[in-house]
């Protein structure tokens, strides 16, 4: 069964690009990929199984990893309080006794 498999590939240079597209082309199975330096995303087509695919890539030495869907941009994130990076009133603190 044809399948999509996409991995993050820590990649770094034209060098990493052609190792990873050198054991692609040799796996089994394969009918396509593409490799994207700039993303760090590797996306292989074919009748191919994704934890194959994964072990062959990171045979070049790379750090590889199945690519993760973006997590919810709206999902609330803790801020820091503004009370903690406030400057001290007027009167208070170490720059009041300077004066």
């Amino acid at each position: 069964m044809a399948q999509t498999v996409v991995l993050n590939v820590g990649m770094s240079c034209e060098g990493c690009v052609g190792a990873v597209k050198r054991v692609l082309t040799k796996m089994e199975g394969v009918d396509s990929f593409d490799v994207d330096l700039k993303e760090q995303k590797v996306t292989v087509k074919g009748n191919v199984q994704p934890e194959a695919v994964l072990q062959t890539v990171s045979k070049t030495g790379k750090k590889t990893a199945f690519w993760e869907a973006p997590t919810n941009a709206a999902a609330p994130q803790e801020v820091a309080a503004p009370e903690a990076t406030s400057p001290p009133a007027a009167g208070k603190g170490p720059a009041a006794a300077a004066v």
